[in-house]
């Protein structure tokens, strides 16, 4: 049973000057669901949406259309709602030194919000911050908790970062994009981290442009291009026997990571297609295996084997299309 569902999540922005209003459609129609125990990884390159899903599920963000369910009930917008909501569902940020503030120790970005929440009385304050840092591997705790974040490598920052979201005994906690700025030697003991707190229960969310650590440390997976999921399933599944192009396209680009699959021809094109879309595919510019179709009709995300879904015309086609794969290639 999922513990939290977007259902038709979308968010648009302004684009352009004051003469030609665009629209830049970041996330559009997007729907999954998280469930306790399991690790979903939201991969696409820079610019697919991925980090404002992240937003719009931690409420960062008001989504233009579309809604968050959590425990089967839309989140409200009162403020008791959201602070409820928000000890519920954590977000990781990708910058860990960022998200702390310099000036205050260890302790003290852990101990805030468990009074915040009501979670320890002051007597128990200090037991509870280091209990929290031994669980992400922060010892000796006495001596982490009076540091201060410069004072700390950068995968010590990211593992604070993620005691504080742990603080507030979350269902749901959204990693976005936690290891990219950390040393390849150390992104390992990050990954292996959330791998044993799924095992706690929580529901991840990790937002990676790295298909090596999504397969790794995920579950199932959802690939995002220009705004939408074009493909989503197993992880192993869908990187051992990806359907949409892109998909394959990401997989070539990972070192050795093409496990067996033929090479795929990319045609040239524009890297992002999510402003003021035309109707059609979004990836056709840049897909080798574009049809006459695939400039006309928008494809579906139509699951082509059990479990496994993409949005594309020719190896996903939805019922009523499946007439028009034998077209004639796009020009």
């Amino acid at each position: 049973m999922s513990v939290l569902e977007v259902r038709g999540l979308s968010k648009e922005f302004g684009a352009g000057g004051v003469l030609h209003r665009a629209r830049l459609h970041a996330v559009d129609d997007v729907s999954f669901s998280l469930r306790p125990g399991r690790i979903t990884a939201l991969a696409g390159e820079s610019g697919s949406g991925k980090s404002t899903v992240a937003r719009l599920i931690a409420r960062l963000y008001d989504p233009t259309a579309g809604k968050v369910l959590f425990g089967g009930h839309v989140v409200g917008r009162r403020r008791r709602d959201a602070l409820r909501y928000r000890s519920q569902v954590q977000l990781i940020f990708q910058d860990p030194f960022g998200s702390l503030n310099p000036a205050k120790t260890v302790r003290h970005h852990l101990a805030r919000p468990l009074r915040i929440h009501g979670l320890a009385s002051r007597r128990d304050v200090r037991a509870r911050v280091e209990e929290l840092l031994e669980t992400v591997g922060l010892v000796p705790p006495a001596a982490i908790a009076d540091k201060y974040p410069h004072e700390l490598s950068g995968g010590q920052r990211q593992r604070v970062a993620i005691a504080r979201a742990l603080a507030v005994e979350p269902r749901v906690v959204v990693a976005d994009e936690p290891i990219s700025m950390l040393d390849v030697s150390i992104r390992v003991g990050i990954l292996n981290l959330m791998r044993d707190l799924k095992e706690r229960g929580i529901a991840f969310l990790y937002v990676t442009h790295d298909l090596a650590s999504a397969r790794y440390v995920a579950d199932d997976i959802l690939v995002m291009y220009a705004g939408q999921v074009v493909e989503q399933g197993p992880v192993d599944q869908v990187l051992a026997g990806p359907l949409h192009p892109y998909t394959r396209l990401l997989i070539e680009s990972v070192p050795d990571g093409h496990g067996g699959l033929a090479p795929i021809e990319l045609r040239r094109g524009a890297a992002a297609a999510a402003v003021d879309p035309a109707p059609g595919c979004r990836f056709v510019d840049r897909c080798p295996l574009a049809i006459g179709v695939c400039r006309e009709r928008t494809p579906a995300l139509v699951e082509a084997r059990p479990g496994q879904a993409a949005r594309c015309h020719v190896t996903a086609p939805a019922p009523t299309n499946r007439e028009d794969i034998h077209a004639q290639p796009a020009a």
